[in-house]
């Protein structure tokens, strides 16, 4: 844990929940040890959305869907989220949770493997909340710079690997050491991405805030 346990479990007695469908949703996929965002992190996505109101959303890492309908649930109702899944188990279980919650127009679930997809996407998205596999991230960041619009929001979550992020490489688990390296490359290019405006910030196991800077768009469309 990247911030104190105690304060973590105060902020969070505070929360006021999403509602009893996403509430419900949230218990059994704990209770199936399902990774969801976590609710520190839910609070402030939802500010987010609340500030951009985006129009259109992209997300990379459905799961079971508890994060598209959050976005759903704080977003006007013509804002249309694009979400991406490979875990076949997993699709069925998301699919299910859009039509029972209702949001099966606004929400467009691609099935396949994110790298692959984000390469033939076409159009844009004012709001990309990313949340699959942490070692990719550096990978999918050229395809999200050309998806994201001018003043988008690129949210990322989980880059501070429970504080393993701020470790000697060889104080990581070998098992951990690519996603570690990768995941320190990706923080960086976002820090010193000439497009891109990044506050890292330590909610949750941490999430990077970055805002494309609208003079940079030319850049990723190949037009400069």
């Amino acid at each position: 844990m990247i911030v104190d346990e105690r304060m973590v479990t105060y902020i969070n007695s505070l929360d006021t929940g999403n509602g009893e469908f996403l509430d419900d949703l949230e218990r059994r996929a704990l209770a199936e040890e399902i990774p969801i965002i976590r609710k520190e992190m839910q609070s402030f996505l939802k500010v987010l959305l609340q500030i951009k109101k985006p129009a259109r959303i992209l997300e990379v890492g459905t799961a079971v869907g508890f994060s598209a309908l959050l976005m759903c649930a704080n977003t006007p109702a013509e804002t249309h989220i694009t979400t991406i899944e490979k875990y076949e188990k997993r699709i069925p279980q998301a699919k299910e949770n859009f039509r029972r919650a209702g949001m099966e127009e606004r929400i467009t679930l691609l099935e396949g493997d994110a790298a692959e997809i984000l390469k033939e996407l076409k159009g844009s998205f004012d709001f990309i909340f990313m949340d699959a596999a942490k070692g990719q991230y550096i990978h999918f960041l050229p395809d999200v710079m050309r998806l994201l619009n001018p003043d988008g929001i690129l949210v990322s979550d989980n880059v501070l690997q429970e504080g393993d992020i701020v470790e000697s490489h060889f104080a990581v688990e070998r098992r951990n050491r690519t996603i570690y390296k990768r995941m320190r490359e990706y923080l960086y290019q976002l820090k010193h991405e000439e497009g891109l405006l990044t506050s890292i910030v330590p909610i949750g196991d941490g999430a990077a805030v970055s805002v494309r800077l609208a003079a940079q768009k030319d850049r990723y469309d190949g037009k400069a």
